[in-house]
């Protein structure tokens, strides 16, 4: 074989095995060895034969963007995707290697209209011609909005978009943690809003790559780093506008999930007002722009101040009131207080009277003062009933006015003797 066998063709330029050999007659291809592949004797294999192929397809169609419909959709535990692309008339095999998978935004539905911008290529070991996609993207903002509603789901289910869970922003911070880019126009606007605002408030900037593959690791790693120190009172996290393949590292559930850890309030402020990603959903408040984000987490000192005088005057009026008030409450209770004291006296003066004519009624010296006499034996015991007397037994009569000793004649039980009458 030549030395042409093994080159790469010039892009625009199909090589070809008889490359020259138009101008060889019969004659000389016996005086020299056959071009490889134009003679059974010259066959050349399979495996040259395929690779021959590869590097035509690659060497004469550069990457190109491709419409189908996508087909047979496999994902291997290699990572690889396998699907087909077809349309109304052809079809053709195509395959993202699993190192390139984190370029689309999530893996195509069956039958998902996309475009994808790959390079065309055999595959030598069975020489099957298959289209190498790079890049991805469906129809209007299918892939992308996919991709945000499965990482949304995934979040909600765990509960990171609670509203409950949300955090107050401090009202008075101290510091203020910026998680963007060191260079970027957002960290501009920021502390350029707070320095006008209240420039006592100190800003701490951790550097974080906001757009790329490599921002999500960043600005997780930088949001890891803020959590840690525990110094500030808040933090904004996001970058200025952009397109949405910039903003996309803002909708990266890593990212999302660190700012859900994160110890300390959280402000996001990425893009423009119309923006809305995965970290705004997250985070406990969501700014429209790195100015708002700078505004809503500081206030202007100089309001600061008429509020703190405004309390003052309100606290010393508050207390004014409430010492008229304590006063006249004290006045009223005072005269309230007299007046029942003095009812009460007299309802238990009342009480006294009524239960001391009861004690009266029931004394025995009233008795006595009706005309009664009471019997007592020889220890002043009172003799109550006739069967208490014996013949011969001193007793005493206690009258009202004396005693009369005397002593029993005789005893008569019975019913007591009516008036003007004698029992019998």
């Amino acid at each position: 074989m030549n030395s042409r066998r093994g080159s790469t063709p010039r892009r625009g330029t199909a090589p070809s095995l008889f490359d020259g050999a138009g101008s060889i007659d019969a004659s000389e291809v016996t005086r020299r060895d056959a071009v490889p592949g134009e003679t059974a004797e010259s066959a050349i294999s399979v495996l040259d034969l395929t690779t021959l192929a590869k590097a035509v397809l690659e060497g004469g169609i550069p990457p190109v963007w491709i419409r189908g419909e996508v087909s047979g959709f496999k994902r291997y535990s290699s990572g690889h995707w396998y699907f087909t692309l077809k349309d109304a008339s052809a079809s053709v095999q195509c395959v993202v290697w699993a190192g390139d998978t984190h370029r689309i935004p999530a893996q195509p539905d069956e039958g998902m209209q996309v475009m994808a911008r790959g390079q065309l290529t055999v595959y030598p070991a069975q020489g099957r011609m298959q289209f190498i996609v790079r890049a991805m993207e469906a129809e209007g903002e299918g892939l992308w909005r996919k991709a945000f509603e499965e990482t949304r789901k995934r979040l909600e289910k765990d509960g990171l978009l609670d509203p409950s869970r949300k955090r107050p922003i401090p009202r008075f911070p101290r510091r203020v943690a910026v998680v963007t880019s060191a260079d970027g126009a957002a960290l501009h606007d920021i502390r350029s809003v707070i320095a006008r605002r209240n420039p006592s408030v100190d800003v701490i900037i951790v550097p974080a790559a906001v757009q790329g593959e490599a921002a999500p690791a960043s600005l997780v790693a930088a949001l890891q780093r803020v959590g840690r120190w525990k110094g500030a009172d808040v933090v904004i996290v996001g970058r200025g506008g952009g397109s949405r393949e910039d903003l996309w590292a803002f909708n990266s559930e890593d990212v999302a999930r660190a700012i859900a850890a994160c110890p300390i309030p959280t402000i996001s402020a990425v893009g423009h007002e119309v923006d809305v990603t995965i970290a705004d959903l997250v985070a406990d408040l969501r700014a429209a722009t790195p100015s708002a984000a700078a505004e809503a987490a500081v206030p202007v000192l100089a309001e600061l101040v008429d509020w703190l005088e405004s309390l003052q005057r309100m606290m010393g009026a508050a207390v004014e009131r409430r010492v008229v008030n304590a006063r006249r409450d004290l006045r009223r209770l005072a005269n309230d207080l007299s007046l029942r004291a003095g009812r009460t006296v007299e309802r238990r003066r009342a009480r006294v009277q009524q239960v001391a004519a009861r004690i009266d009624a029931l004394s025995p010296l009233n008795t006595l003062a009706r005309g009664y006499a009471v019997a007592r034996d020889a220890q002043g015991h009172a003799l109550g009933s006739a069967a208490a007397f014996a013949a011969g037994q001193a007793f005493a009569l206690v009258l009202r006015d004396g005693q009369v000793d005397a002593v029993v004649s005789g005893v008569r039980p019975g019913a007591p003797p009516t008036a003007g009458g004698t029992a019998k």
